[in-house]
Protein backbone atom coordinates (compact mmCIF):
# COMPACT_ATOMS: atom_id res chain seq x y z
CA UNK A 1 0.00 0.00 0.00
CA UNK A 2 3.35 2.22 -0.47
CA UNK A 3 3.53 4.12 -3.78
CA UNK A 4 6.81 5.37 -5.42
CA UNK A 5 5.97 9.19 -5.37
CA UNK A 6 6.83 9.32 -2.08
CA UNK A 7 10.35 10.49 -1.11
CA UNK A 8 10.99 9.74 2.32
CA UNK A 9 9.38 6.81 5.01
CA UNK A 10 9.53 6.47 8.53
CA UNK A 11 7.39 4.23 11.01
CA UNK A 12 6.38 4.60 14.69
CA UNK A 13 4.55 2.40 17.07
CA UNK A 14 1.41 3.64 18.99
CA UNK A 15 2.27 3.62 22.88
CA UNK A 16 -0.77 5.69 24.33
CA UNK A 17 -3.82 3.79 25.90
CA UNK A 18 -6.83 4.96 23.42
CA UNK A 19 -4.42 4.70 20.22
CA UNK A 20 -5.27 6.54 17.19
CA UNK A 21 -8.60 8.50 18.80
CA UNK A 22 -9.98 12.37 17.58
CA UNK A 23 -7.33 14.28 19.81
CA UNK A 24 -4.54 12.32 18.41
CA UNK A 25 -5.79 12.49 14.74
CA UNK A 26 -6.24 16.12 15.19
CA UNK A 27 -2.41 16.67 16.36
CA UNK A 28 -1.42 14.88 13.50
CA UNK A 29 -3.69 16.60 10.82
CA UNK A 30 -2.60 19.91 12.51
CA UNK A 31 1.24 19.30 12.20
CA UNK A 32 0.71 17.55 8.81
CA UNK A 33 -1.06 21.05 7.24
CA UNK A 34 1.82 23.15 8.84
CA UNK A 35 4.37 21.61 5.83
CA UNK A 36 5.45 21.81 2.83
CA UNK A 37 4.69 18.37 2.33
CA UNK A 38 2.49 15.56 0.86
CA UNK A 39 2.21 13.14 3.93
CA UNK A 40 0.19 10.04 4.09
CA UNK A 41 -0.18 7.29 6.90
CA UNK A 42 -0.22 3.58 6.68
CA UNK A 43 -1.70 0.99 9.30
CA UNK A 44 -2.27 -2.50 8.43
CA UNK A 45 -2.43 -1.59 4.89
CA UNK A 46 -4.91 0.94 5.30
CA UNK A 47 -3.42 3.88 3.37
CA UNK A 48 -4.83 7.91 4.57
CA UNK A 49 -3.65 11.01 3.98
CA UNK A 50 -2.57 12.69 7.10
CA UNK A 51 -4.36 15.93 6.54
CA UNK A 52 -7.65 14.23 6.86
CA UNK A 53 -9.27 13.87 10.31
CA UNK A 54 -11.84 11.41 9.76
CA UNK A 55 -9.26 9.28 7.47
CA UNK A 56 -6.93 8.70 10.29
CA UNK A 57 -9.45 7.25 12.84
CA UNK A 58 -10.77 5.30 10.02
CA UNK A 59 -7.51 3.21 10.81
CA UNK A 60 -8.34 2.39 13.82
CA UNK A 61 -4.63 1.97 15.29
CA UNK A 62 -4.54 0.92 18.39
CA UNK A 63 -1.71 0.60 21.16
CA UNK A 64 1.11 -1.15 19.44
CA UNK A 65 0.24 -0.66 16.17
CA UNK A 66 2.45 0.81 13.81
CA UNK A 67 2.03 3.54 11.86
CA UNK A 68 3.90 4.34 8.26
CA UNK A 69 4.72 7.76 7.41
CA UNK A 70 5.20 8.59 3.51
CA UNK A 71 6.13 12.16 2.14
CA UNK A 72 7.46 14.32 -0.72
CA UNK A 73 7.87 17.79 -0.78
CA UNK A 74 10.31 20.50 0.47
CA UNK A 75 9.31 19.53 3.60
CA UNK A 76 8.62 15.88 3.53
CA UNK A 77 11.66 15.16 5.89
CA UNK A 78 11.24 17.10 8.42
CA UNK A 79 6.97 16.60 8.57
CA UNK A 80 7.61 12.80 8.94
CA UNK A 81 10.16 13.19 11.78
CA UNK A 82 7.92 15.87 13.47
CA UNK A 83 5.04 13.19 12.89
CA UNK A 84 6.71 9.94 14.14
CA UNK A 85 8.07 12.23 16.79
CA UNK A 86 4.25 12.87 18.28
CA UNK A 87 3.07 9.57 18.09
CA UNK A 88 6.28 7.76 19.73
CA UNK A 89 5.47 10.82 22.14
CA UNK A 90 2.03 8.80 22.86
CA UNK A 91 0.79 11.93 21.22
CA UNK A 92 2.16 14.01 24.29
CA UNK A 93 -0.86 12.37 26.22
CA UNK A 94 -0.23 10.61 29.77
CA UNK A 95 1.39 7.64 29.26
CA UNK A 96 1.69 6.08 32.30
CA UNK A 97 0.64 2.10 31.44
CA UNK A 98 1.16 3.33 27.59
CA UNK A 99 2.07 0.53 25.52
CA UNK A 100 5.98 -0.72 25.51
CA UNK A 101 6.36 1.77 28.42
CA UNK A 102 7.27 0.70 32.19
Amino acid sequence: MTSNKYDHRKEAVVVNRRGLHARAAVKIASLAEKHNADVNVISNGVLAPATSIMSLMLLAAGPGDKLCFEATGADALLAIDELTSLVNSGFNEDCDGCYGKK
